[in-house]
């Protein structure tokens, strides 16, 4: 069974920084492209990066290029996200997921909060 657990979440305050982990299990994780993903108030998902099985070449969408840093441990089975440059706008539940599943964000227990505010 495919498990993910999203932490790290929290109130961080414009320009400032946080790092979210996802704690993989249940599936080959070093082999598996891995993405987060976001849901802001009132709003549906956005794709935030994808990072790529046994290396950590990553892919952002453009808002985030140049302040988030998505990267892997494969040794740990986690996936982490590095927030730096935080922006009001980043404020959101952040989810991560297999590159190829769809993200379902009414399962309970799933994702972090992350508010960006001062």
């Amino acid at each position: 069974e495919v498990q993910l657990e999203e932490s790290g979440g929290g109130l961080v305050q414009p320009g400032g920084s946080l790092r979210l982990a996802c704690a993989a299990s249940g599936f080959s994780f070093s082999s598996t492209p891995m993405k987060w993903v976001r849901q802001a108030p009132g709003k549906g998902l956005e794709w935030v990066s994808t990072t790529f099985d046994g290396t950590n070449i990553t892919y952002y969408e453009d808002s985030v290029k140049g302040r988030f840093t998505a990267f892997r441990d494969n040794a740990k089975n986690t996936l982490y996200l590095q927030f730096d440059s935080a922006k009001t706008e980043d404020t959101a539940m952040y989810y991560c997921g297999r590159n190829d599943d769809v993200v379902d964000p009414t399962l309970p227990g799933r994702g972090t909060q992350v508010t960006v505010s001062s």
